[in-house]
């Protein structure tokens, strides 16, 4: 006779086999991929939970330790999320969304500007494009932009960060003169028209990470799809994931610049001892390499997406965390499509932002499963080290769980 222990784990197996083979029929029999809601992902079969409940105890505890050594060491202040193979292990909120008078204390759906980390979305955006048959990754970027002034950039050198555009927060900064007016992605492109800087090699000659790579995307996903940027987020990326904490906050319609952004909490420069709540900027404006606002859990539905293939075929995604340049002595890390990947890591990709009193961390760690999510609005902090040492520590690796997946019916999700 088989005891308790046995019978829960037989059961499970069976579960998941027939789950497996209900999945895989299901995915066969549609014509195209379309983004599924994922509310449709339940979590792990509370049987199974059960019987990691004393790993996830420790999990959990260990990493409150962390993170409550490092507020006291470094004044960390921000939300933190932490899963590992199919479990949402740790997630919190540290600190105060008014940081110079610690009034307002954070939750874990405090919005927060994602800074460069945005670049991922912006990436996700041009692949689902490409998915749909609107452009092609080697396309030249004058194809959809037909008055920019370069000759050979493809969209692929844009993602690569490989195109050799110089900064426009340079060119905005000599020539865009009065700041008191929002500078739009449009503004930027006919800055460039009109003085040409020169670019800091030809296009494909080198990496050299740059922002204006992904306003570019961001510009090239408009003419693209005919939608404002933001609007094309929220419909093909934000709302079909579940996302109902993120936006892009667009400065669109504003003719002067705000004393201060209107959405999310606010950041925080540190200037010798005084904090100094960060003002609006007319940089803002430009969208596509930041200007995303999001919540730690946000966040991990649009991870659970790329790990389940809801927003995108596995096949094609994986593109994303391919190399974009040659291997460098200097350089361990590479780029691929909005992610930096790990030098001497195995399938480890990851993006850092820091933009006017946000630092935001994302690690994704495939071979491992596991994915931490950090979120702060403040200038100074904890440095990524300390989040590595987080992925690395296996003294309480969880096995893989079961994920109870629900056949969604909606023809409108086939």
């Amino acid at each position: 006779m088989m005891d308790s222990r046995s019978r829960i784990i037989a059961v499970f197996l069976v579960f998941t086999l027939t789950l497996t083979a209900c999945h895989e029929k299901a995915r066969q029999k549609q014509e195209k991929i379309n983004p599924v809601l994922l509310q449709s992902i339940l979590p792990p079969d509370s049987l199974y939970l059960d019987l990691d409940a004393p790993r996830l105890t420790q999990q959990s505890h260990r990493l409150d330790s962390v993170f409550s050594r490092l507020q006291k060491l470094t004044g960390f202040n921000g939300t933190v999320l932490f899963a590992e193979n199919g479990r949402l292990v740790y997630e919190k909120a540290f600190g105060f969304a008014d940081v110079r008078r610690h009034r307002d204390s954070l939750t874990v759906d405090s919005q927060f500007q994602l800074a460069s980390v945005s670049k991922m979305f912006t990436a996700a955006a041009i692949m689902l494009l490409h998915h749909n048959g609107m452009l092609q990754y080697d396309d030249d970027v004058r194809k959809y932009i037909p008055e920019w002034p370069y000759e050979g950039i493809s969209i692929r050198q844009l993602l690569h960060h490989r195109s050799g555009i110089s900064r426009y927060e340079t060119l905005a900064h000599e020539k865009w003169a009065d700041k008191t007016i929002p500078l739009l992605n449009d503004d930027m492109i006919r800055l460039y028209v009109e003085y040409q800087p020169a670019p800091y090699f030809k296009p494909d000659n080198g990496f050299h990470y740059c922002n204006v790579n992904y306003a570019l995307l961001a510009s090239v996903v408009e003419r693209v799809s005919h939608q404002h940027f933001e609007d094309f987020m929220q419909e093909r990326i934000f709302k079909p994931l579940g996302m109902t904490h993120s936006l892009i906050y667009s400065m669109r319609n504003d003719t002067t610049v705000s004393d201060f952004v209107p959405v999310g909490v606010p950041g925080y420069d540190f200037r010798g001892r005084r904090v100094i709540k960060v003002r609006n900027d007319y940089l803002n404006g430009v969208l596509g390499d930041k200007m995303m606002y999001s919540t730690v859990h946000d966040m991990y539905l649009f991870s659970l997406a790329l790990d389940y293939g809801l927003l995108l075929p596995k096949d094609e995604l994986k593109e994303a965390f391919e190399p974009g340049s040659p291997r460098h002595r200097r350089r361990p890390d590479n780029y691929g499509f909005g992610w930096r990947i790990k030098g001497g890591a195995d399938s480890a990709v990851y993006h850092y932002g820091w933009w006017k009193g946000f630092r935001t961390f994302f690690i994704r760690d495939m071979a491992q499963h596991k994915t931490l999510i950090v979120l702060t609005n403040k200038d100074k902090g904890p440095g990524s080290d300390h989040f590595w040492n987080i992925i690395n520590d296996n003294r309480y690796s969880l096995p893989p769980a079961s994920v109870n997946m629900k056949l969604n019916d909606n023809k409108e999700n086939r």
